[in-house]
């Protein structure tokens, strides 16, 4: 018999990991200001577009000499436009420890075709910082949206580093603090911690990799798309708005409608603090049960966007199939949409914890994942 659903459902459902909820109380016709059927090039474009870099910059506390760009597709484009435009020039070391650093290290090594120096490490865990050898570029997340896990502050990073930190950074900006003053390279996607739609990738670069660009020459061809100079020197423009290709400038609305409502909470720091509320709800209701817990193995490291979790009772048959039943039952029932593991990753149950995401719906959704983990476990037997 199965036991009696919960009373209470989360008012939103969406916990995907990507493209993520949007903001509270999210309306179209807040996006009524986008200027459809203009050039990106026009006055206006360009001046939507240049108020998303302002905002960007002010909200996150990039530094003024940093670049910050506006890429296409996505921080997936944002990442392969540094790899393919600044490795090279002294050795690399690609650090993985989850599935899109997986995909880096075999752009790097299978298509770039560099002698790397590959660190990895297992589900739940990130590679021990103190062998990277930063003479090397270094390429990394920092945090695995598929795994659950982050570096867990700048301090494993040394100042004096002599080659370039890259980072993707997709699932932490807005939610953790980014030490922009040990990473040359942040890329991320505004589809994450605040809730923007998809197809459209950031890219921030140090004076370092500035300089990098301006003084090297990658031995191999470089598509349009990739290119950030011209003549030896950096194009300028892209870092102000006239993007590499043509964005979406409803999508570029929305971006500047969530980065306004993050102002309006207070910055960084209120987008910290929901982020960090969401993740402890979920960690606060695993704590007390011996059947699921955290696949992020040290605290220090555990993600507070996209905490995964899996199943460790004893009775559990095929935990792969379990896991994509509950994640079924959860969705049949409109409490929790898209909440399944990445497909790579091992089996459990992936929640999204970022800024977007009302702690309320959190709290609410984890009667509901132990009442579908109970009804699963009563099927089987």
């Amino acid at each position: 018999m199965t036991a009696q659903a919960p009373a209470t459902r989360p008012a939103n459902p969406r916990f995907s990991s990507g493209p993520c909820a949007k903001i509270p109380a999210f309306d179209l016709n807040m996006l009524s200001d986008a200027p459809l059927g203009r050039s990106h090039r026009s006055a206006v474009g360009k001046a939507k577009l240049a108020e998303a870099i302002d905002l960007t910059r002010d909200i996150l506390g990039v530094p003024a000499d940093y670049r910050i760009g506006i890429v296409p597709a996505s921080d997936t484009g944002a990442v392969e436009m540094a790899l393919w435009s600044l490795l090279g020039a002294r050795p690399v070391e690609m650090l993985a420890w989850e599935s899109f650093g997986e995909g880096w290290v075999t752009d790097v090594v299978k298509q770039l075709k560099l002698d790397a120096v590959v660190r990895k490490a297992p589900y739940g865990e990130i590679v021990d910082f103190a062998q990277v050898d930063f003479a090397r570029d270094v390429v990394f997340t920092w945090n695995g949206t598929t795994s659950g896990v982050r570096v867990p502050n700048g301090d494993v990073i040394p100042a004096d580093r002599q080659g370039l930190t890259i980072c993707d950074a997709t699932s932490a900006a807005f939610a953790m603090d980014l030490p922009f003053d040990k990473l040359d390279v942040v890329t991320f996607s505004w589809q994450k911690v605040l809730g923007g739609e998809g197809a459209h990738g950031v890219l921030i670069l140090s004076p370092r990799a500035v300089e990098r660009l301006e003084t090297y020459t990658p031995a191999w061809p470089l598509p349009k798309i990739f290119r950030m100079t011209k003549g030896g020197k950096l194009i300028e423009g892209i870092f102000k708005g006239e993007t590499i290709n043509t964005p979406s400038m409803l999508c570029v609305e929305d971006y500047l409608v969530a980065l306004k409502w993050a102002q309006a909470l207070g910055g960084k720091e209120a987008l910290f603090a929901r982020s960090n509320a969401n993740a402890a709800a979920v960690r606060d209701f695993i704590a007390d049960r011996d059947w699921i817990a955290d696949l992020a193995v040290d605290p220090a490291t555990a993600s507070n966007t996209s905490v995964c979790v899996r199943f460790t009772d004893a009775r559990i048959k095929d935990g792969a199939a379990f896991a994509k039943t509950v994640a079924k039952r959860l969705e049949k029932e409109g409490v929790a949409l898209d909440a399944g593991a990445y497909r790579d990753a091992p089996a459990g149950l992936r929640i999204w914890c970022g800024a977007t995401v009302e702690t309320s719906d959190v709290v609410a959704l984890m009667p509901w994942i132990e009442w579908a983990f109970n009804a699963e476990i009563a099927a089987q037997a």
